[in-house]
């Protein structure tokens, strides 16, 4: 049992990696799902077909590499967040389109529920938005044709896409979250670590309808006979912001990372004890891991990686995000451009849903190129805000996901921080993170410190702009974010 497959189910699509005992990567392969926006604001996604990527990539990764599913040690599981599922406690069926974490659909719900933002914030840690699982259940089973009464009769189930995955894996027989998701729903008490009753009958979602929570590190159950050659026991649970915290060793306070991937996910691992967080920032759980929790504070940016592919498939100034930072190389600033990708509205530290894209500051001599960095700028400027209101020093930034393939936005990222950036040397963190976690629940690692995956260092940027330079470059983004909000 040398190593561990672990599955990372992301907004953008599927992958699933397989660890060895070393902690490297041996393979990999990925699948995409189709993206649906049916209206402004909103995002969908089929969980049939993301269950149906899952399997295959499931069979496809060890067979690529000529090992048995019997010979796996087991399977890690981690998860875009937020992105809320309905589906028949009897046959595993989803019983709608999947709402994903940027949809806005919610936003009535929470304007109804003003009054208790603050009770909201007190127990659950987080601001009252859309953005959260909370809201979206709620307009499911306000909206959807018979899953009001499902629920009722305890035939529904509502979960996570950790929680759907993990029923469909087990044949229904494990209906689980972890604790590091269920403190990102908005139905979860982050002081008491169990569902909140009160805030559950606030959004009207009974609680019959929600899977039990359970330790990250926990042993969930075992895959259902026959879905595979072998049965294999699930172990190691975690969204993925939080999988990629614990795979870049950000296991002790006052250490943070951020993840770009279609999103920005800024978190700094604050111990053990609770933290009220700033205005615009959330509270949520690391994870639950050899019988301690850690909290995090931690600031959830809308759009990173997502403004990169507007930039390539809606305005078609390149091929691929790639050839952006190449384009971007061409000049050496934006020309007094700034671009706000507000397209589904502002998340951290603003929350904003009313807030809509828009790039200010143009003038007749602003081109392509400047366009194509103001769109790399906004992913820095965006997690700078987020840092900022934090109001923590940091020392180091540790950070992961396909934009930080990006030399002109780690530079511009090191710059707005004043702090080192530190880009892993390994790729796909999120899933290594959870294999991490799950491979020393079941024995395939001694202890975090002692697999040799974790010490490789990858490139480092360090700031190199004066302090005043930078307070021009940030009074002029809050200026266009003041302008795209009004």
């Amino acid at each position: 049992m040398s190593w561990i497959l672990a599955v990372d189910q992301s907004t953008a699509g599927t992958k699933a990696i397989l660890a060895d005992k070393t902690g490297q990567i041996i393979q990999k392969a990925d699948l995409a799902h189709k993206q649906a926006y049916p209206k402004p604001g909103w995002a969908e996604h089929d969980a049939e077909e993301i269950w149906q990527n899952v399997c295959r990539l499931i069979n496809k990764v060890p067979d690529a590499a000529g090992i048995r599913h019997s010979q796996l040690a087991g399977l890690a599981l981690t998860n875009q967040r937020e992105t809320t599922v309905v589906w028949d406690r009897q046959s595993g069926k989803p019983l709608a389109p999947a709402v994903v974490w940027q949809c806005q659909r919610g936003e009535a719900i929470c304007r109804q529920l003003k009054s208790h933002a603050d009770q909201v914030r007190e127990k659950t840690g987080l601001p009252l938005s859309a953005y959260y699982p909370a809201a979206k259940a709620a307009w499911l089973l306000e909206h959807v044709a018979g899953l009001r009464e499902k629920a009722e009769n305890n035939q529904l189930c509502i979960g996570t896409v950790d929680s759907y995955l993990m029923y469909r894996l087990t044949g229904g027989t494990v209906f689980a979250t972890d604790l590091s998701n269920a403190s990102r729903t908005q139905l979860f008490n982050v002081s008491t670590l169990a569902w909140d009753k009160e805030i559950a009958d606030l959004f009207q979602i009974p609680l019959n309808c929600l899977p039990d929570i359970r330790p990250s590190d926990s042993l969930f159950g075992q895959t259902a006979s026959g879905l595979f050659p072998a049965s294999m026991k699930i172990a190691g649970v975690m969204g993925d912001s939080h999988a990629a915290l614990f795979g870049q060793g950000c296991v002790q306070p006052g250490m943070a990372k951020a993840t770009y991937g279609t999103g920005s996910s800024i978190m700094i691992n604050v111990g053990q004890k609770k933290k009220t967080p700033p205005e615009g920032i959330a509270a949520s759980l690391a994870w639950g891991w050899q019988g301690q929790v850690h909290y995090v504070l931690e600031g959830n940016v809308t759009s990173s990686g997502d403004t990169l592919k507007w930039v390539c498939d809606e305005l078609q100034l390149t091929k691929t995000p790639r050839e952006i930072d190449d384009l971007s190389e061409t000049v050496p600033d934006t020309n007094g451009a700034y671009l706000v990708p507000a397209f589904s509205g502002l998340g951290a530290p603003y929350f904003d849903s009313q807030a809509r894209a828009a790039i200010i500051g143009l003038s007749r001599g602003t081109n392509r190129a400047h366009i194509a960095r103001a769109a790399l700028e906004s992913i820095a400027y965006q997690n700078s805000a987020v840092v900022d209101a934090m109001d923590i020093k940091l020392q180091e930034l540790r950070v992961d996901g396909g934009p930080t393939r990006s030399d002109v936005l780690m530079q511009i990222q090191a710059d707005l921080l004043g702090c080192d950036v530190q880009c892993n040397a390994a790729q796909e963190l999120s899933a290594l993170g959870v294999a991490y976690m799950g491979g020393i629940t079941l024995g395939l690692y001694e202890s975090l410190d002692t697999i040799p995956a974790m010490k490789k260092q990858g490139r480092t940027f360090s700031p190199g702009l004066p302090e005043e330079t930078v307070r021009d470059m940030k009074a002029g983004w809050q200026d266009a974010v003041r302008k795209v909000r009004a």
